[in-house]
């Protein structure tokens, strides 16, 4: 008999029960179970995730993560008011002036914002009477500009953080064809304005270009160009050539010629100017472009998940780099707007006031919708003008204005919070 073992029959496969058959699985080796995807990849979905989660959340939350900041702040007006530390004191045994005083520093400081920001019913004259609603416009202009420049970027995905530095070279290019160059204004103000667009075009197409060709963070990027933007600006206001004023020892240019600023559009009594109108005009190209246009469905379709917008024919790379140059653009006119119109007196190194950042809760709370941001813009311009007249009409701090509004930011970017908190259903995927 010999030795050489018999073949073993093939043990057959594992029946096949309804279950896997209903799902299309059946069991099969490990060894050819699909390789587990890249990390990068993996990383990068669920930050997109989460910026959807944040900048797409729905209205109520909006509302809500507002009333909620409202109401943080009235508690911190009621803690610093010296007349409610004073009754605390006491509480035990006159309760009602503890409370009296709480409601009259809350009332009064937000009545005082209702006055610097809407309507001053203390005067008789109705155009000083409506000149705070002038003040919230001028101010809600380039955070409404700023806000659409980073609610494009959010819808594609993509985390514009460098307005400021957008706004830095687009107001020194318009600065210095508003003061350098004499021209009809016609011919001036348009030339100054496009000058500033396509330079913060070309500033924020810089971030799209190393995302597209390096798969740089537009993060990162664009924090670091804020820093190269305002050292190039500083720079520039130290040559004469450029934008220094001649003899002068301060890092400012000489002012904006008349041809190139933005006019009044109600007349010299107010300060609102042709900016607001810009900016409205923005909101309605912004809306177009984004909800009709074919490129406003490829952002759309990068933004909800870029693998599978390759996957369709579109090219990706490429629309990272035209959306941020379109919001370079619209962040350039923010600086534009200061530039031309609010601070017409010269450009300097705080020509963006803070806008490039503010720009980024204005875009969250709007749900980087064009339309929301309009709102949302409109909000914080009341709260600049209305900041002003608490501070001097109730001796209330403006950085408290600043409070409430990082406080937005806050409850903006916990969506389950506000929604514990008030016990909402969780948001249906859409």
């Amino acid at each position: 008999m010999s030795d050489t073992p018999k073949p073993q029959p093939e043990k057959p496969d594992a029946p096949v029960t309804d279950d896997e058959a209903a799902r299309g699985t059946t069991t099969t080796d490990p060894a050819a179970e699909t390789p587990e995807a890249d990390a990068h990849d993996a990383r990068g979905d669920r930050s997109r995730s989460l910026l959807r989660e944040i900048a797409s959340g729905d209205a109520l939350a909006g509302v809500l993560a507002v009333l909620l900041a409202v109401f943080v702040g009235s508690v911190m007006i009621a803690a610093t008011d010296d007349t409610v530390r004073e009754t605390a004191g006491y509480i035990g045994a006159r309760p009602s002036d503890f409370f009296t005083a709480v409601w009259e520093a809350v009332s009064g400081a937000y009545s005082a914002m209702f006055r610097g920001a809407i309507f001053n019913y203390n005067l008789t004259e109705p155009a000083q009477q409506w000149r705070p609603l002038t003040e919230t416009f001028k101010f809600a202009g380039p955070l409404i500009l700023g806000g659409l420049g980073v609610g494009l970027a959010f819808r594609a995905g993509l985390f514009n953080i460098g307005g400021r530095g957008q706004m830095l070279i687009a107001g020194g290019a318009a600065g210095w064809v508003g003061f350098q160059l004499d021209l009809p204004l016609v011919i001036h103000l348009p030339l100054a304005i496009l000058v500033g667009m396509v330079f913060g075009a070309l500033w924020g197409g810089i971030a799209g270009v190393l995302k597209a060709r390096t798969g740089a963070h537009e993060v990162i990027v664009t924090i670091m160009l804020n820093y190269v933007a305002y050292y190039l600006l500083f720079w520039a206001l130290t040559k004469e050539w450029l934008l220094k004023t001649p003899g002068s020892v301060n890092p400012k240019s000489p002012p904006m010629k008349d041809s190139a600023t933005l006019p009044k559009v109600l007349g010299d009594q107010f300060n609102l100017h042709l900016g607001f109108v810009i900016a409205l005009v923005a909101v309605a190209v912004a809306w177009w472009l984004l909800n009709r246009s074919t490129l406003g469905y490829r952002v759309r379709a990068v933004g909800e998940n870029p693998h599978a917008a390759r996957a369709s024919g579109i090219n990706v790379g490429k629309t990272y780099v035209v959306v941020m140059m379109i919001s370079g653009a619209l962040l350039g006119l923010a600086g534009i707007n200061q530039v031309l119109g609010t601070v017409s007196s010269g450009v300097s190194l705080d020509l963006d006031a803070a806008i490039g950042f503010d720009a980024i809760t204005v875009a969250l709370l709007g749900r980087s919708r064009p339309l929301g941001i309009l709102a949302a813009g409109l909000l914080f311009g009341a709260f600049k003008a209305g900041g002003f007249t608490m501070q001097t009409s109730e001796n209330i701090s403006v950085d408290l204005v600043l409070v409430v509004q990082s406080l937005i930011v806050l409850f903006l970017a916990a969506p389950p919070l506000v929604r514990a908190i008030f016990r909402l259903p969780a948001q249906e995927a859409k």
